[in-house]
């Protein structure tokens, strides 16, 4: 539509030069003469109807930026399972909600355990014997006792539990568990009764002073990702929100079905105001680097390419094509085709882009190669 509009200027501008041209008492008045294949020369009144502007090219700044949606997820580098070390029944639990905040060394749940107690009366055993025999005996009691206190160690006990156990010399039938992590509860599949095997899980535990933003990537945007971009992940739940992170995990592997890739950013979360499956977007800004840049409006783009207008001399321009790279904000890259110094046109290259067409009938691009 744009280019539609420009043209139908050209022709009006055409129109009123023409109409100026016939009037004998201002031959001066003619408008548009070509100079060469691929130049035009206008008028100082052409230039001011057309909004013609031109500035000297010069080595600027420019860094790409890409926008993935993504969604807020539990950091599983600051996840922790709290497992059951003997086999048992859970007789009860302290945290019984998802949701609830766990401290390290907090009561976690209690246990009855047939070989647990059978561990305890050994341990009392031994200590018995090593009283009585100690000196009436080749038998090393203490080697014995470590043994024995070892196996309730390593079956979850703690040094406070097994000393009590040795001060009080009685067995109780529950053990209770403390917590080796903190966190929120993220999966509580056991409940009060509940049979329990060596290694089965008690609960996930997730820490949420940090969290993972993770966005999908198609492949045809992976040749844009940078792994040292910087990331910044923007909270529409909280203002458009910016919060500036690192990628911590790139998947080697992509989805044969969607064609779609998963990044990781960690983000921080100072009083864990951000929850898990709040909705985001990953801005991804690779370095700025030094090269010839542009206005975007300066560069005409169809499917042949893209090409620009340079002053030549006063009131004469040319089309040249050109090979554009980044393009952010305004703001558009000429990776060849241009050099610095060189004379464009910023505004009003689609008008002598018709305005050529419309004098000559052809395209100011068409044989033209890079």
């Amino acid at each position: 539509m744009r280019y539609i509009i420009m043209i139908a200027t050209a022709c009006l501008l055409f129109a009123s030069c023409s109409s100026k041209k016939e009037m004998p008492a201002e031959p001066k008045t003619e408008l548009v003469s070509v100079l060469e294949k691929d130049e035009i020369e206008l008028s100082e009144l052409q230039i001011q109807l057309g909004n013609v502007r031109t500035d000297t090219i010069r080595n600027g700044t420019i860094g790409d930026q890409l926008v993935l949606t993504a969604t807020l997820n539990f950091d599983q580098m600051k996840s922790a399972s709290v497992s059951s070390r003997v086999m048992g029944r859970v007789e009860k639990l302290y945290f019984k909600n998802l949701g609830d905040y766990v401290k390290n060394g907090s009561p976690l749940y209690e246990l009855y355990s047939e070989e647990l107690n059978n561990a305890k009366q050994e341990y009392l055993l031994a200590l018995d014997k090593r009283k009585v025999f100690a000196d009436e005996t080749v038998i090393d009691f203490d080697q014995l006792l470590q043994g024995a206190k070892n196996k309730l160690l390593l079956w979850g006990m703690s040094d406070a539990q097994v000393l009590e156990l040795a001060k009080s010399k009685k067995a109780t039938p529950t053990t209770t568990f403390y917590s080796t992590s903190s966190g929120y509860i993220t999966t509580l599949d056991i409940r009060e009764g509940d049979y329990v095997m060596e290694g089965g899980t008690i609960v996930k535990l997730a820490d949420l002073s940090s969290l993972w933003a993770e966005a999908q990537v198609y492949t045809s945007q992976l040749a844009q990702l940078d792994r040292n971009s910087a990331a910044v992940v923007v909270l529409p739940d909280f203002d458009g929100k910016e919060i500036t992170g690192r990628i911590e995990f790139v998947n080697p592997e992509i989805n044969p079905d969607t064609r779609i890739n998963l990044i990781r950013v960690s983000i921080p979360n100072p009083g864990n105001q951000l929850k898990p499956g709040m909705p985001a977007y990953v801005l991804l800004k690779s370095p700025l680097r030094k090269t010839l840049t542009l206005p975007v409006d300066a560069v005409i783009r169809d499917g042949k390419g893209a090409t620009v207008w340079i002053q030549t001399a006063n009131k004469t321009f040319k089309s040249v094509m050109v090979q554009t790279g980044l393009e952010t904000d305004d703001r558009i890259e000429i990776k060849s085709g241009l050099k610095n110094g060189d004379v464009v046109v910023i505004t009003g290259a689609y008008l002598l882009n018709s305005e050529y067409i419309f004098k000559k009938g052809a395209d100011p691009m068409a044989g033209m190669k890079m």
